[in-house]
Parts: structure tokens; C-alpha cells; sequence
């Protein structure tokens, strides 16, 4: 039963990694370019509100893989809204 939960957080952590590292490529456009006109704040929003609920989740479940990828994801999602706001 322990090589299952070794496992599923190995699995959970890689799926965290992948899917938070997916923000990253879009703060750095923004950064770069200086211009976030394109981009949809309200999509981050929503996005945000979800993540933050997956990391409350996760906190209420005790699992670490869940906890750090939404906090990681909401502090990428936080500076993406911040250079929305900023360079719009």
C-alpha cells in the first residue's frame, strides 16, 4: 500500500510541476514585451479564485503536491494580474 501512495504523490508532483510551469512562458511574455493586452483578465481571475481553492483544499487534505503546485500557480497567477493591471 506504500508503494501506491509513493506513487500518487510522485504522480501528483510531476502533474503540479507540468501544469504550474505552464504559467511561466506567459509572465515572461508579458515581462518582456511590456504589453498584456491580449491577455484576459478575467480569465486570470477565475483562475486564480479556482487555484486558491484547489490550495485550501489541499491544506484540508494534508497533501503536499497539492498545497505547493497552487501555491506556486497562485503566485505566477498573482504577478500575471499584477503586469495585466500595470501594462494592460
Amino acid at each position: 500500500m506504500e508503494n501506491i501512495s509513493i506513487f500518487s504523490d510522485l504522480i501528483g508532483t510531476i502533474a503540479g510541476i507540468i501544469t504550474t510551469s505552464a504559467l511561466i512562458p506567459q509572465a515572461i511574455k508579458i515581462y518582456k514585451t511590456k504589453s498584456a493586452k491580449d491577455v484576459s483578465l478575467a480569465m486570470f481571475v477565475f483562475l486564480g479564485i479556482g487555484i486558491l481553492l484547489w490550495f485550501f483544499y489541499g491544506i484540508l487534505i494534508k497533501e503536499f503536491p497539492v498545497i505547493l503546485a497552487n501555491f506556486v500557480s497562485l503566485i505566477l497567477i498573482s504577478v500575471i494580474i499584477l503586469m495585466k493591471i500595470r501594462y494592460g
